[in-house]
């Protein structure tokens, strides 16, 4: 039997058709201090157009270089491009990534990959294992 995933209790049907102010008392403590806040320009018109594609129906990616924006229920469902400082990573937005920000799951450090040792490197340093 699978496990529906809820969030504190809520269903994401609920989520979906929640507020931001209703969202924020049950969001974890860095995020409603952020809502309480206010959100900023940026993030003001992020949050627009999100609320303009969901009116219109569309599935295409929005693009946004907003890192610090908090993932609300009104954003389930889309796909968010958020920029990594080179390219824009996919952000899938699902219950799952509620109460976080846009930034944690579009990484901007890749994993070091290193060929073949450099120029003045030593004969030890040099020697490559066949296993």
């Amino acid at each position: 039997m699978v496990k529906k995933f809820n969030y504190k209790g809520l269903s994401e049907e609920a989520l979906a058709n929640m507020s931001l102010e209703d969202f924020a008392r049950v969001a974890p403590a860095r995020i409603r201090r952020a809502l309480k806040r206010g959100l900023t320009p940026y993030q003001k018109r992020l949050l627009e157009r999100i609320r303009a594609a969901k009116k219109k129906g569309e599935t295409k990616p929005l693009k946004t270089h907003c890192r610090d924006m908090p993932i609300v229920p009104e954003m389930l469902g889309l796909t968010i491009m958020v920029h990594a400082g080179k390219e824009y990573v996919p952000v899938k937005v699902d219950a799952e990534k509620l109460g976080h920000y846009l930034g944690e799951f579009a990484r901007t450090r890749k994993r070091v990959q290193h060929s073949a040792p450099g120029v003045g490197a030593t004969r030890s340093s040099k020697f490559i294992p066949l296993k």
